[in-house]
């Protein structure tokens, strides 16, 4: 959930050239087994959806996700109960293509399709998100795979409309961008024996004021998520995956003064699987929240689910 990228560009990946061991979790050996999964709904806030890097498949791919995020808010400052519905929809565009043996580069663009149910009637916004792009460095990569370590640097640039009417909403981040430039930086470790595999993530997300004077909050991610083989062969790879994954957002500020009941934080617990069938991976995920505090309380999480199919070349 949000981000994304203006081009979408080759992939080197032939799952057929490798010789997996059928005692040990396959992933080649120059994969560098991460994504941004950025799947922000919007870039900012409530809406936000990004979990970092996140895979086991595909070290160069073109693909396309869908994103979906629910959640209930109340219909303004003056009642008490969560009464309004917003579904978050985001189709997304991303790829990832090496420049050096540790060097790659990942873009996405998002195109979002977005919801909330009022008393007064349904209000819609769609549209192109923000463009995001990074660079992924491997720091380490240990014999036989077993640890790997990589970082990343990345910017997102502002091409999602931002509606200054839409801030004065219990939630401001019903938007299709932060209108502003952000950045961010990533670490994801893996480590990986026989079937199992667990990766560790976190990114950071520094925002800047947009050209309204509006800053949306920084926000940090973070996951951890368990892989277990259960089917591999010399065509198809079957893993099933479970963990948790956590976001905390700062105060959004306007005319640089913080604004109220605009920070939170929320916890997920996730369930999914990754499947590979020679060039082509698939993959998907349910997340239900554990915690949920957004917004001062007046934002609760409900449920998020995404799909993707990727192609390597």
């Amino acid at each position: 959930m949000n981000k994304i990228f203006l081009i979408i560009s080759l992939i080197l990946f032939n799952l057929n050239q490798a010789k997996p061991k059928s005692d040990s979790l396959y992933i080649p050996d120059e994969v560098n087994p991460i994504f941004f999964d950025d799947c922000d709904a919007c870039g900012c806030g409530a809406g936000n959806g990004s979990s970092g890097f996140e895979s086991l498949l595909n070290a160069q791919f073109i693909g396309i996700k869908y994103f979906a995020q629910h959640y209930k808010a109340k219909e303004n400052l003056f009642v008490k109960d969560l009464t309004q519905d917003q579904y978050f929809n985001t189709v997304q565009l991303w790829a990832r293509i090496p420049v050096t043996q540790k060097l790659s580069v990942y873009g996405s663009l998002p195109f979002h399709f977005h919801e909330k149910q009022t008393l007064q009637g349904d209000i819609n916004i769609n549209g192109i998100g923000d463009f995001n792009m990074m660079g992924i460095y491997q720091l380490l990569n240990s014999k036989n795979n077993i640890h790997q370590l990589n970082v990343g640097v990345g910017i997102k640039v502002p091409l999602g409309k931002f509606d200054e009417k839409g801030i004065t909403g219990v939630n401001p981040s019903f938007q299709l961008g932060t209108g502003s430039w952000d950045y961010q930086m990533v670490l994801n470790y893996k480590f990986q024996k026989n079937k199992l595999a667990f990766l560790l993530n976190t990114d950071y997300t520094i925002k800047t004021e947009n050209k309204k004077h509006y800053n949306f909050g920084n926000q940090w991610n973070y996951a951890a998520t368990g892989f277990y083989q259960f089917v591999e062969n010399d065509r198809l790879i079957f893993s099933g995956k479970t963990g948790l994954q956590g976001e905390v957002f700062d105060q959004n500020k306007q005319f640089n003064e913080a604004l109220p009941r605009t920070a939170g934080s929320a916890l997920y617990g996730k369930l999914g699987f990754e499947a590979s069938y020679k060039k082509i991976s698939l993959g998907s995920e349910v997340m239900l929240p554990v915690y949920s505090n957004l917004a001062g309380g007046d934002i609760q999480a409900k449920s998020r689910f995404s799909v993707f199919v990727n192609f390597g070349i």
